[in-house]
């Protein structure tokens, strides 16, 4: 799956049926109260809740810039686009 060139959500897994690893990372950008912006992140085992983090950000602009580079991470470490641009969090 192509990246799109601005997403505003992402949703990643890594599975190593071998390893007996079942690994998700999602990540979605949401606006704040106060006209800033929040990265929610959200990993764990697959089919588990998982951790929650919330970052805060002065503008959009700055929480998609951290989405970019944490997806960049995740997939040099092996995890692959699931969804993207898809509501994650309810």
């Amino acid at each position: 799956m192509q990246l799109s060139l601005f997403p505003i959500s992402i949703y990643l897994q890594r599975i190593r049926a071998d390893q007996n690893e079942w690994r998700y990372y999602a990540m979605s950008i949401q606006p704040d109260l106060f006209g800033g912006a929040l990265l929610m992140r959200r990993w764990g085992r697959i089919g588990t809740t998982g951790r929650l983090r919330l970052d805060q950000f002065s503008d959009e602009g700055a929480a998609a810039n951290t989405l970019a580079r944490l997806t960049r991470q995740k997939l040099k470490r092996g995890y692959k686009v699931i969804a993207q641009n898809a509501p994650l969090f309810s």
